[in-house]
């Protein structure tokens, strides 16, 4: 997939494309039903297969007081967006010159001019233009004036719950990673590089690693059964996000204890991530430092079993498919 970061970087002959416009924050299960009849639709026509996104997010400039935390980085936007078999993923620079492009200029000489979109596929909450004036209706009727296909799709309902950006930061928020591993159609992970600890873990529980600070999305505080890669390998695991009150610091972070711990060579240039498969409890204040031994050994004790249980799970299916 090729990466334009500005419509200048395109070349001039690029296209005809079919594409979408989105913020694409999280890559959820219906962008990706989106996406995919996109690459359909554009090897049907031997056009482009296109997605077209904004950078920064729109809400970072005009309403930077109220803005998201990102479910996806930029980064992992692009490597997800990657594997949808798209040809070519165009970042606008988002500005505040940028945010007066009328509808009608969008339609005109962005989607029809620019990037000679045949067919242009979006959801049928998509709003663009300045002030979000344009509609799907709006974008139908620039197609007709302009000459390009509009097709528009409904929202994807996940067990009844409707899946949007919006939802699953709110399920994340909620600690409920089961239920927004559903709506994205995979398991939410974070990556960051190692943090520097207290030193808790190692002194009063079992081996650990820190995240470093991380300003995009992480679930609410509390308990987790993950796993982490620690460059190359991955342990099972169990993380805490939160303030760590027992310790009195209320300094917030993402602390993951590792099983089956053995020493690794960690540097500032070592990649983590961590993937949040279960909520396993709130983040609880305990009377003493004791007490939180204990708890993160039954925690722990929890986890080893959830493991096993999913271990044998995969090897029962391997085994029924053979």
């Amino acid at each position: 997939m090729r990466i334009f970061r500005s419509l200048e970087e395109m070349p001039a002959d690029f296209g005809p494309t079919i594409l979408s416009v989105g913020n694409f924050d999280g890559i959820h299960c219906g962008h990706l039903s989106v996406l995919k009849e996109v690459t359909e639709r554009a090897r049907q026509n031997h056009s482009k297969a296109m997605a077209v996104t904004f950078e920064p997010h729109p809400f970072r400039i005009l309403r930077p007081d109220m803005t998201p935390r990102l479910i996806t980085p930029l980064a992992k936007k692009e490597a997800l967006l990657a594997q949808t078999g798209l040809d070519a993923l165009l970042e606008i620079p988002f500005t505040r010159d940028f945010s007066m492009t009328t509808p009608e200029e969008f339609g005109r000489d962005i989607l029809a001019g620019r990037l000679r979109a045949k067919e242009v596929h979006e959801g049928d909450n998509f709003h663009f233009g300045h002030n979000a004036q344009g509609t799907t209706a709006s974008l139908k009727d620039l197609g007709k004036q302009f000459g390009f296909d509009v097709r528009v799709y409904p929202v994807m309902m996940v067990r009844g719950i409707p899946v949007s950006s919006s939802q699953i930061r709110r399920l994340l928020l909620a600690g409920k990673v089961s239920m927004a591993r559903r709506l994205l159609g995979r398991i939410f992970s974070i990556t960051g590089a190692p943090g520097r600890g207290r030193g808790y873990g190692h002194k009063y529980t079992v081996p650990t690693i820190n995240l470093s600070r991380y300003d995009d999305l992480v679930p609410g505080n509390g308990v987790y059964l993950t796993r982490t890669r620690v460059d190359s390998e991955t342990f099972n695991s169990v993380t805490n996000v939160g303030l760590r009150p027992t310790f009195g610091d209320e300094s917030f972070a993402i602390e993951t204890h590792l099983l089956d711990f053995h020493p690794l060579d960690v540097t500032a240039q070592t990649e983590v991530e961590i993937s949040f498969l279960k909520w396993r409890r709130p983040e609880i204040k305990f009377p003493s430092i004791e007490a939180l031994k204990a708890q993160i050994g039954e925690d722990v004790r929890r986890a080893r079993r959830y493991f096993e249980l999913l271990r044998k799970t995969s090897i029962a299916t391997k085994i029924a498919k053979h």
